[in-house]
């Protein structure tokens, strides 16, 4: 027996299997309509693609893990955990806008950030952040191929947004523990 509090994490949970279940009756579908051998193509194209990921996401994973463990928690409290404020929220955005590459960079860094103390509200201003003000998507693409100008605007307009939604977070967090507590 262990003395670890944590609860044990399922490797298969609901979400994977409602994703599997789709994913199957999209293929029979178009093995249905389309037969096998537009089935098999599309197959072989997802496995490649399957297998041009995967590395990437290890990657992430074991760096989120290697972040959690090497973050000192008291500085990540201090900077983005629950009592940080806007600056914090700002902080978690601007990590948010600068990360470069996808998901598989983007959420595992995330998760490994709230592993080592930062609240959900920080994880959801820096996944914001880098959704709506990613510099390496505005710089190399938008500005690539929109007018400056309203790419500036979009920035701007973009800009309190992870704030605002990490501050309505935390505001919720509190009415709700307030709520539990009466």
């Amino acid at each position: 027996m262990t003395d670890d509090p944590r609860p044990r994490r399922r490797l298969f949970d609901s979400g994977f299997f409602f994703v599997l279940a789709i994913a199957l009756a999209s293929g029979a579908g178009v093995l249905v309509t389309q037969g096998w051998e537009a089935f098999r193509e599309i197959l072989l194209s997802d496995l490649g693609l399957a297998a041009l990921l995967m590395p990437k996401i290890a990657a992430g994973v074991l760096l989120a893990t290697a972040l959690a463990l090497v973050l000192p928690k008291d500085k990540v409290l201090h900077h983005v955990g629950p009592e940080s404020g806007i600056r914090g929220l700002a902080i978690a955005a601007t990590a948010g806008a600068v990360i470069p590459g996808g998901p598989a960079v983007t959420f595992p860094l995330t998760a490994g950030l709230m592993t080592a103390g930062a609240d959900l509200a920080a994880g959801v201003a820096m996944v914001t952040g880098w959704i709506l003000l990613g510099l390496n998507r505005t710089i190399v693409w938008e500005l690539t191929f929109l007018p400056a100008d309203l790419v500036l605007l979009r920035v701007l307009l973009s800009l309190p947004v992870p704030i605002v939604l990490g501050l309505a977070l935390r505001a919720a967090v509190r009415h709700r523990a307030r709520r539990r507590a009466s």
